[in-house]
């Protein structure tokens, strides 16, 4: 599992993102008891209540509104499809407006629970201004995929980054940190290791 904060902004990769690779890569973050009640509408009170589960409650606090780019939606698997409305069912685990990187025109689209997609075609900059409008005064998080997070980190958009490393080997993928030299230097850098073997490593931008 990978996971970008960013500064009022956050990427979490999706299984379009990362195809027969996805359950490992996500296998610690997909055991909490975070992720189980809040994705999976599980109350039962099973899953994982240690590191891991601590940063999957940071990925949803005072979240007000999410950016995601057209793959993270589904758009670049259903071009065609009118009626694709994202891969999570009717009830979309977000519960807050969500703006679609996108330079296919859609209506927007009201789900169950709160979710709002709207399809933007607009810069990294723009988009923020538009969704912490939306975000009513809520932290702004960005969904993915890669590439997009890529955007708004070469933007300087982002002020807290959240970088949870799984320990597999891929050996392909897009490279997060192309173009990108130097970013810590700007950040208050930490780092804290699981029981599951994934290392949480974030950056924050120093005041």
């Amino acid at each position: 599992m990978q996971q970008f904060s960013v500064g009022n902004l956050t990427y979490a990769s999706g299984p379009s993102n990362f195809g027969e690779d996805w359950a490992r890569l996500s296998a610690a973050y997909v055991a909490t008891r975070t992720f189980r009640e809040r994705v999976l509408q599980d109350d039962s009170g099973e899953g994982t209540t240690g590191v891991d589960d601590r940063y999957a409650q940071r990925y949803f606090e005072n979240i007000g509104a999410e950016i995601m780019g057209a793959g993270m939606f589904g758009l670049h698997a259903n071009p065609d499809d009118a009626d694709w409305q994202g891969w999570w069912g009717e009830d979309p685990p977000f519960h807050v407006p969500v703006f679609v990187l996108t330079h296919t025109a859609r209506p927007p689209l009201d789900m169950a629970g709160g979710t709002s997609f709207h399809f933007l075609s607009a810069s990294p900059q723009e988009a923020l201004d538009t969704a912490i409008e939306a975000a009513g005064g809520g932290d702004v998080r960005i969904g993915g995929g890669a590439e997009t997070v890529r955007e708004f980190l070469r933007a300087g958009l982002v002020d807290d980054l959240h970088v949870g490393i799984a320990p597999i080997i891929l050996g392909r993928g897009t490279r997060l940190w192309d173009d990108l030299r130097g970013l810590e230097e700007d950040c208050e850098v930490s780092s804290e290791a699981a029981p599951s073997g994934t290392t949480h490593v974030t950056f924050r931008r120093k005041p």
